[in-house]
């Protein structure tokens, strides 16, 4: 359990890391982004429902971390990109929650975001409920799992380019 001082000081830490993630997306800035995850990183972002099991249904996002690589290498390649110019995006984050520590040392957090993008198609605003699973290496938090849940993944969306 952890002393009132230090809950604090790790939720500093935790919001100040996932501030900095937002930003790093919203600034289209994936090499920054992607040394933010840990080796053994998990990136999901479920369709049709939360609790899914992603091996035997579809989502949106599934991916582990060459795959995560992969797709920041398509994206800096400007070949992949399915937007000319970009879309501008925005993400606020709210309700930076820390869930508990697990056994092995990680850190379970959640949030809710909104992710404002403008592009040439139109303006969409994107809800979810982020999980997250950190992990402190070498001195700094890393990501271990990411589940962003948008609060729409049921209906057929729009193209993603970006990462959500």
């Amino acid at each position: 359990m952890l002393s009132r001082e230090s809950s604090a000081t790790l939720m500093s830490a935790v919001t100040a890391f996932i501030y900095k993630e937002a930003r790093l997306q919203d600034e289209h800035a994936y090499e920054a982004w992607e040394a933010l995850w840990t080796d053994d990183g998990v990136y999901w972002v479920p369709a049709n429902g939360d609790n899914i099991d992603p091996e035997k249904e579809m989502s949106i996002i599934y991916d582990n971390r060459s795959r995560i690589s992969l797709r920041i290498k398509q994206l800096l390649t400007g070949k992949r990109h399915t937007q000319t110019p970009q879309s501008r995006l925005r993400r606020l984050v709210s309700n930076i929650e820390l869930m508990d520590e697990q056994p092995d040392g990680d850190i379970s957090v959640a949030s809710n975001s909104l992710v404002f993008e403008s592009s040439l198609r139109d303006d969409t605003i994107w809800a979810a409920r982020n999980e997250y699973r950190l992990r402190h290496v070498d001195g700094e938090l890393r990501m271990a799992y990411k589940k962003v849940m948008l609060v729409n993944n049921e209906k057929a969306l729009f193209t993603l380019s970006f990462l959500i």
